[in-house]
């Protein structure tokens, strides 16, 4: 087994540092998150570090990256307060990663793929149309990271769709039956599939 060291970590290349770092904690999720400006111009950009924080109340983070340069999901969230979560199916894989392209405030990433808009219940943001899950959320809060200078977004999910075929009698949701992906580092999509579910766990006597 290779052992890499700190002083190892610190000494390589950036891009290798990237791809080591960013897979080596395993799959992550993969959202696309729809947001848009106090005039309506719309954004969309894909997100792996989305985690569940609560469900009474339904609390969802995730993480922004240093703002020292413009980040236009951020600057949306905080204008209007609200914006999507959405799932992202195999075929979408393509469409969903090119939105981590870096386009010009007053371009949409919609316009620039097939993924199409949705509006739903006047919410102030847009999903997107065909994703197998979707979640309006309205900001609470954030916290600063100092170890890094990320940001920390906190989120309540005010509106939920799913796909009638993923939710199943007891409230879990089955997303391999979505054709739902996950996100393997930067750039590396997986399809996971269900293996086993087991019931709550209790000592054992």
């Amino acid at each position: 087994m290779k052992h890499i060291k700190i002083s190892d970590i610190e000494d390589m290349s950036k891009i290798y540092r990237l791809n080591l770092i960013n897979s080596v904690t395993g799959y992550k999720s993969a959202h696309l998150i729809g947001s848009q400006t106090s005039k309506g111009n719309t954004n969309l950009a894909i997100f792996s570090s989305v985690v569940h924080l609560g469900s009474n109340p339904a609390l969802i983070g995730f993480i922004i990256r240093p703002t020292t340069v413009p980040r236009h999901t951020y600057s949306n969230i905080k204008a209007t307060g609200t914006f999507t979560l959405n799932a992202i199916s195999k075929k979408q894989i393509a469409d969903a990663h090119h939105t981590s392209a870096k386009y010009p405030e007053n371009i949409s990433e919609f316009d620039k793929t097939n993924l199409e808009i949705e509006k739903k219940n006047d919410w102030n943001a847009p999903y997107v149309k065909k994703a197998p899950i979707q979640m309006g959320c309205r900001y609470q809060n954030e916290y600063h990271i100092n170890e890094n200078d990320t940001i920390m977004i906190v989120a309540s999910i005010e509106h939920l769709y799913i796909s009638e075929s993923l939710l199943l009698e007891d409230g879990w949701v089955q997303l391999d039956k979505g054709d739902i992906i996950t996100i393997n580092g930067l750039d590396g999509y997986a399809a996971p599939q269900l293996l086993e579910r087991f019931p709550y766990a209790r000592p054992k006597a």
